[in-house]
């Protein structure tokens, strides 16, 4: 058993954590990771409402007694969600672990706090992540460039990541960005990460609640298949390159702005290619790490299976190293 810092913190078996990811981040998802001694996250805006998000809430618990957390990603909007709603919906819906992402979770330490929630958030950088450690969060999620979604403007891949935020950081943190296997795993630990945080390679597993489609594009895809849009704006996204993503390159490499490509990049078209497998119906998030899937298996066997990769290949290279040099 591969036992951590994040492990022990949160009271879970395995290093393992489903992401938040909207539309994906749903109860029957989080509930089989977490059966399997993960950590599953459901995502609180994709939840139309607070009310719905207790509802999701219950049905992750009727399927599992296992830990399992909240994703509340907090993004500046013209017309904001009603951030301080879903709070106190995670909070009287007994939720104890909370996944933020995005602005600085300052703002929601006090009420979290004192309700015994304890946060983990979601940093690209070591300064952003010791930012985090000062407001009191208990562990930190850091992403690669290689990640799915925004992974920041520094452009600094995990292999440098990975050990810049272990020299930092005093609190405990899983890496993100990359990680498929137990390969990933195991190279995680030995950077010194507590853990590893995925979402591409959990978006395409039996209970993932998206598009086979989608799913088969995964496996079928390298990790050339991914366009890095909003670069001028400093607003970088990974998503899967298809015909509306090389579009909005175009017109930004051309000097457009954001209203240019507006219709292009709404949610709701990026929604659609996750119900209804139109895989060029919109903009999609996917990571680099999906030339490293192969298979749609259930969530549960992806955590049993990365961590038995990860123990034997932790394993075999502590008996190689210790084994006497042989001479001929």
């Amino acid at each position: 058993m591969l036992t951590t810092r994040f492990t022990e913190a949160l009271g879970i078996e395995h290093p393992i954590v489903q992401g938040g990811m909207m539309w994906v981040g749903r109860a029957e998802l989080a509930a089989a990771v977490s059966e399997a001694g993960g950590l599953g996250i459901i995502t609180a805006l994709t939840q139309p409402t607070p009310a719905d998000l207790v509802k999701e809430i219950e049905r992750t618990r009727a399927m599992t007694d296992k830990p399992f957390g909240v994703n509340l990603t907090i993004l500046p909007s013209i017309n904001p969600p009603p951030y301080d709603e879903y709070r106190r919906a995670i909070v009287d819906a007994g939720v104890t672990i909370v996944e933020t992402a995005g602005s600085n979770p300052e703002p929601h330490m006090g009420m979290f706090r004192d309700h015994g929630v304890r946060v983990i958030h979601k940093c690209t950088s070591v300064r952003h992540a010791l930012k985090a450690q000062s407001v009191g969060v208990t562990a930190v999620s850091i992403d690669g460039f290689e990640c799915a979604g925004h992974p920041g403007e520094d452009d600094v891949p995990g292999l440098v990541l990975i050990p810049a935020a272990a020299d930092r950081l005093t609190i405990p943190f899983i890496a993100s960005g990359g990680f498929a296997d137990g390969r990933g795993l195991a190279a995680a630990l030995a950077l010194g990460a507590d853990g590893i945080n995925m979402g591409t390679r959990f978006m395409c597993t039996e209970e993932s609640p998206i598009s086979e489609t989608v799913k088969r594009r995964i496996v079928e895809a390298t990790e050339l298949d991914t366009n890095l849009i909003f670069r001028s704006l400093r607003n970088t996204a990974r998503v899967a390159r298809n015909s509306v993503s090389d579009e909005v390159v175009d017109i930004l490499a051309r000097g457009g702005q954001f209203e240019d490509v507006r219709p292009l990049v709404a949610g709701a078209r990026g929604r659609k290619v996750f119900e209804t497998g139109d895989l060029e119906a919109g903009i999609w998030t996917v990571g680099l790490v999906q030339g490293l899937i192969h298979d749609i298996p259930p969530a549960g066997e992806v955590v049993r299976r990365i961590v038995e990769e990860a123990e034997t290949i932790l394993r075999a290279r502590l008996d190689q190293f210790r084994a006497p040099a042989l001479h001929g």
